[in-house]
């Protein structure tokens, strides 16, 4: 689904030099969420007060997920806004602790059409931080609530947001002994859910390209697996061979023309690199142990992979010619599935020990290993695009195994914020795909 709102009018108004720029620091310690004031949106007749309370609802509901903003409630609010040409009084929204102001419309253009329009205020530097205003078709409300939410969130952090994004993942339904796979896509928040295959035929482990809406994904429809490639916005899919042996889907490399598979060829799985416009492929890792789960640093130089040459289960980092392969992890227990953050600074990973399974980051050279989730079973982890959010699968323990459900969750680089995305039937494998455009 291209974007169907143009961007009418952008204002941007910088903080003056006397105070500090209103801004949260992402990266140091955990730290109480900034209290944010969002009055309910300027509007007139009943249709579009509904439009505007969705669309409100959406934004807030993005930035307090995040875990960074608090929502102040509206009953503490002082001054009524009704209109955009109206200013903030300031000293009523310092009254309630407000750190930043949201002030927002929306107005019905004609029967298919809205315009909205968002200021944000930093309150204490009294100034306005942003503006946007968007014409749109009313079916594409979500759409502009999300990009309101990365938006705010931009402005406030400095950092890309993750909300106007979609996950592809598998829904697993059915017993143990019959269990049906489909591939499914919805929004980050679990809207706009639809199922991309029948559940004729299993699939696996589907990876969204970092700057495409394309996955690719494995699928087994008889007893050698397949793998295709789908473009999310045509639904044109094409295959790109079959791979016996294969546990895992390819991953594409940063640019979208490569991708990197793990294989078994002679008895021994080892990690291959694909070029999608010719279909050549060129061997990058050797011996007798498997090799496999590998994905490409941001910039394309680097591939970490785990093994078990070293005698279990460990992480490793060669070039992306296969040279100079390096050992990162050293901890107890085994790595597995890991994929680098689209920041470049960390690598995510599963790890198994004790009993118990964890999903932590670590540096690329190994170094800083932290576990920000654990359980009976969490695998699978997955980045948002700003790198700042892990997306996973966990299941608990049940009765048994077989009958314990398995969800989604979603939590942020300080280990905190846990949430569960809520799914029709039990999911798995999520993939995060990059902003809309």
């Amino acid at each position: 689904m291209k974007i169907k709102y143009w961007l009418a009018v952008v204002l941007c108004l910088f903080a003056n030099t006397a105070r500090a720029e209103l801004q949260i620091d992402v990266n140091g310690a955990m730290r109480d969420p900034l209290p944010l004031a969002f009055p309910e949106m300027i509007h007139e007749g009943f249709w579009v007060g509904q439009y505007a309370k969705k669309i409100r609802g959406v934004v807030i509901a993005d930035l307090e997920r995040s875990g960074l903003f608090r929502i102040i409630p509206e009953n503490s609010y002082i001054q009524e806004l009704t209109s955009m040409d109206e200013q903030p009084a300031f000293i009523d929204w310092k009254a309630i602790n407000a750190h930043a102001l949201v002030q927002s419309s929306v107005t019905e253009i004609d029967e298919k059409n809205l315009r909205v329009e968002f200021r944000l205020w930093d309150i204490f530097a009294e100034n306005q931080l942003k503006g946007q205003s968007f014409t749109t078709t009313k079916d594409n409300w979500r759409r502009v609530a999300h990009v309101i939410a990365d938006a705010i969130y931009e402005r406030l952090t400095g950092e890309k947001g993750y909300f106007d994004t979609r996950v592809v993942y598998v829904s697993e339904s059915g017993p143990a002994t019959r269990r049906v796979k489909r591939l499914a896509i919805m929004d980050q928040d679990g809207e706009n859910h639809k199922f991309l295959t029948s559940g004729a035929a299993m699939v696996l482990t589907p990876r969204f390209s970092p700057n495409l809406q394309k996955v690719t994904y494995m699928s087994y429809s008889g007893s050698v697996p397949k793998v295709y490639i789908l473009d999310i916005e045509s639904g044109h899919q094409e295959l790109l061979g079959q791979f016996p042996g294969m546990t895992f889907a390819p991953r594409f490399s940063p640019d979208s023309s490569k991708v990197l598979l793990s294989y078994a060829n002679n008895g021994h799985t080892n990690i291959y690199e694909m070029d999608l416009k010719r279909r050549t492929s060129k061997r990058l890792t050797y011996g007798t142990s498997i090799d496999t789960s590998p994905s490409y640093s941001p910039d394309g130089s680097k591939i970490v992979f785990n093994s078990d040459r070293g005698g279990n289960q460990q992480l490793y980092v060669m070039n992306a010619d296969g040279s100079d392969v390096q050992r990162i992890s050293f901890g107890a227990g085994r790595y597995a599935t890991p994929v680098w953050s689209p920041r470049g600074d960390y690598i995510a990973f599963t790890k198994m020990a004790n009993g118990q399974f964890y999903i932590g980051v670590m540096y690329p050279d190994g170094s800083g290993e932290r576990l920000l989730a654990s359980g009976y079973l969490v695998e699978a982890p997955t980045w948002s695009p700003n790198g700042r959010v892990l997306m996973y699968f966990r299941q608990d323990r049940g009765s048994s195994r077989s009958n314990a459900p398995v969800k989604l969750y979603t939590i942020d680089l300080t280990g905190y914020n846990e949430r569960m995305i809520v799914t029709p039937a039990d999911a798995s494998d999520p993939a995060w795909s990059p902003l809309l455009p």
